[in-house]
């Protein structure tokens, strides 16, 4: 019997319409939809990541950018060992949104979390860039966070996002979470949404 495939709990935020779907689409199905509905609550999936030396199943949790859903923040990246932040390298106050959502994370969430802080949307001619590229890596190495730039929209980068954030979580944080059971994790998760009259789309 082959040895089971350890599970890493992965919160998405950022700002709404930053690409943060788009993103878990892309990486999952390597599709892209165009005008894609607003995430309520927080969309659930599962996808496997194989590096040279791991593989790892990714417990996916796309939050809902809305401010109304802050308060429900805590409870999805509570007990993740990753996280990506999403900010839209075109609209300044989403980079300015995404500081404060790692400067959160920073304070409140596991202290071994593995941070990637990534500006989407580079697709888009580059008049329309409102974020260097200098600034927000100047941002991401002062406090320690991965950075890239992605679109979603024709794929670029964003498989290489997941896999580096696999080859950056420690093997041993990796197996301490593994060892707690994934299926129970989200099945909490859920009925604790359920009983607050929360609603999740899906990805």
């Amino acid at each position: 019997m082959s040895a089971q495939i350890p599970s890493v709990k992965l919160v998405l935020l950022g700002e709404s319409s930053v690409g943060k779907s788009s993103i878990v689409t892309r990486y999952a199905t390597d599709t892209f939809v165009e005008g894609r509905d607003a995430t309520i609550g927080a969309a659930f999936l599962t996808k496997v990541c194989s590096t040279e030396d791991r593989e790892i199943k990714f417990e996916i949790w796309d939050t809902a950018g809305q401010e109304r859903f802050h308060s429900l923040a805590p409870m999805y990246y509570r007990n993740a060992l990753a996280a990506i932040v999403v900010f839209d390298v075109t609209k300044y106050s989403s980079f300015t949104r995404a500081q404060a959502w790692v400067q959160e994370l920073l304070r409140q969430a596991n202290p071994h979390l593995t941070i990637a802080f990534v500006g989407n949307k580079i697709d888009t001619e580059k008049k329309y860039r409102d974020v260097s590229i200098e600034e927000a890596n100047s941002y991401a190495k002062e406090f320690n966070l991965l950075y890239f730039e992605t679109s979603a929209r024709v794929g670029t980068n964003v498989h290489h996002v997941f896999t580096e954030i696999a080859n950056h979580i420690p093997l041993e944080q990796v197996q301490a979470s593994s060892s707690t059971s994934s299926g129970k994790r989200a099945m909490n998760l859920k009925e604790q949404q359920n009983s607050d009259h929360k609603s999740s789309c899906a990805c």
